[in-house]
C-alpha cells in the first residue's frame, strides 16, 4: 500500500472516458464479485455509543446496501455504528439520490451527531457530494475506487449499462438514470459540483488501485483527497480485508 498525499488532477468534465480494461481484469471483477455476495453474512448488532465516529455507508453502482455488509460488520467490531443508505439498487439520477441521501445524512446525524460517510465505487462519488453540500453534518469520507475528477470514466461495458438504462427510463423516473444525468443538465450540475473544493476541515481519504477493473483509477486522484493506493480489484475493495483496516485506520483519525 503506498500513500500520495497530493494530486494534480483535471478538472471534472462531462465527457465519457471510455475504456476497456484487458480480459482478465474483467475476469477477476467477475470473481471478486462473486467473493463479494458469498462474504455477506450476518450483521453484527450496533455498539454502544462512544466517541468512534458514526459511518454512513453508500454502496456503488447497480449495487444495493448489501454489498457493504461486511464493511459494516468490521466496522461495528472496531466500535463505529454503522448506518445504511437506503439504496436498494444504486441506478438512479444523480442528483435525486444525493437529494435523498441528504435527507438520509440528516436522519442519522440527528440521531448521532455529525457522520462520516464510507462510499464504495459511485458511493464515494455520490459521498463527495453530499460532503460539500452539507460540511454542518459531515466531518468527513471515505471513497473506495470513486470516480471523482471525472465522473464517467469507467470501462466500456459499465457504461453501456447506464446508457441502456437511460435509454429505458422514456419518463425521467428518479428511481433510475436518465439521459440528463449522462449528458445533460444533471451530468452538469453533478460536474460542476464535483470541481468544488472540499470544504475546510473535512477530511478526504480516496483510496484507488491501478488493478481496478471497472473505474480508471486515474480519476480516484482528486486533488482535495489524500490519496491511497492498494492491491485489490474494484469489486473487491468492498471486502478486502487490507482495504477495510485502511478505512479503519482512516476513521480513527476523526
Amino acid at each position: 500500500m503506498s500513500q500520495h498525499p497530493e494530486h494534480g488532477g483535471h478538472a471534472p468534465a462531462v465527457s465519457h472516458t471510455t475504456w476497456k480494461p484487458e480480459g482478465h481484469r474483467t475476469a477477476h471483477e467477475v470473481l471478486a464479485l462473486t467473493g463479494a455476495v458469498r462474504t455477506v453474512g450476518r450483521g453484527v448488532p450496533q455498539p454502544p455509543v462512544s466517541s468512534r465516529t458514526p459511518v454512513l455507508l453508500i454502496p456503488g453502482f447497480l449495487a444495493g446496501d448489501w454489498s457493504l455488509r461486511s464493511m459494516s460488520r468490521r466496522l461495528r467490531q472496531a466500535g463505529h455504528r454503522t448506518y445504511k443508505s437506503g439504496i436498494r439498487s444504486n441506478i438512479g439520477c444523480t442528483s435525486a439520490t444525493v437529494d435523498m441521501l441528504e435527507r438520509r445524512v440528516e436522519d442519522v446525524a440527528g440521531e448521532a451527531g455529525p457522520i462520516s460517510i464510507v462510499g464504495h465505487s459511485r458511493g464515494g462519488t455520490l459521498a463527495r457530494l453530499l460532503a460539500t453540500r452539507r460540511p454542518d453534518l459531515v466531518r468527513g469520507i471515505v471513497t473506495l475506487g470513486s470516480p471523482l475528477t471525472t465522473q464517467f470514466a469507467a470501462s466500456t461495458h459499465v457504461l453501456r449499462v447506464a446508457e441502456e438504462i437511460a435509454r429505458r427510463n422514456q419518463n425521467d423516473r428518479p428511481t433510475a438514470l436518465n439521459v440528463g444525468c449522462l449528458r445533460g443538465s444533471c451530468a452538469e450540475s453533478t460536474a460542476a459540483a464535483l470541481a468544488e473544493p472540499m470544504p475546510a476541515g473535512t477530511s478526504f481519504t480516496s483510496i484507488y488501485s491501478r488493478t481496478d477493473g471497472i473505474v480508471r483509477w486515474h480519476a480516484c486522484l482528486d486533488p482535495s483527497a489524500q490519496t491511497f493506493e492498494v492491491c485489490s480489484t474494484h469489486n473487491g475493495m468492498a471486502v478486502n480485508r487490507s482495504v477495510i483496516r485502511l478505512v479503519e485506520g482512516r476513521l480513527a483519525t476523526l
